[in-house]
């Protein structure tokens, strides 16, 4: 009997672990696509509501997906601080935290670092030019990122519990 239970124990924790890393695989297209829609509302923000960067990211934590709401919430608030840090400084020091917990990969950060290297140096015309250009970048890292759910969510629910199968058959 508790090596019944322990054999399930040790199939439940690989097939858990299989779907970590299926989430993680599954996460980064809704995370892309939000993130595609906030800067979209933040190129409103600058061109059309012609905001000032700080209030121009409140609008959009306020009005974008929770997911990446922290990102453009965290960098309003460092630049509303007072301390002297510029525009690029608080969107790297937002990117570094929110980055820890999001299922975003390398390319993508290289992306949002590229923008934030842009923001609040220039006219609002060249801000919008960078804000299409990480846009276009997303979207096309966007269209990777679902094919690799595509192909490697099943995979890694499967392999997950079939792992901690293995492990039971290997050592009962």
């Amino acid at each position: 009997m508790i090596k019944l239970l322990g054999a399930a124990m040790v199939v439940a924790s690989g097939g858990i672990g299989g779907m970590t890393v299926a989430g993680r695989y599954s996460r980064r297209p809704r995370e892309l696509k939000s993130l595609g829609h906030a800067l979209q509302m933040l190129e409103t923000e600058i061109s059309y509501g012609a905001n000032y960067l700080q209030i121009a990211l409140e609008q959009v934590a306020g009005r974008c997906d929770w997911a990446v709401a922290p990102l453009f919430s965290q960098a309003a608030a460092e630049l509303s601080s007072n301390t002297g840090i510029t525009a690029a400084q608080a969107w790297e020091n937002s990117l570094a935290a929110y980055y820890r917990d999001s299922a975003l990969n390398g390319q993508d950060l290289i992306i949002l670092r590229s923008l934030g290297s842009s923001l609040g140096i220039s006219d609002r015309t060249d801000q919008v030019k960078h804000l299409h250009l990480a846009m276009e970048q997303i979207k096309s890292e966007n269209a990777r990122a679902e094919e690799e759910a595509a192909r490697n969510v099943k995979l890694w629910n499967h392999l997950g519990f079939l792992g901690g199968l293995l492990v039971v058959l290997v050592l009962y």
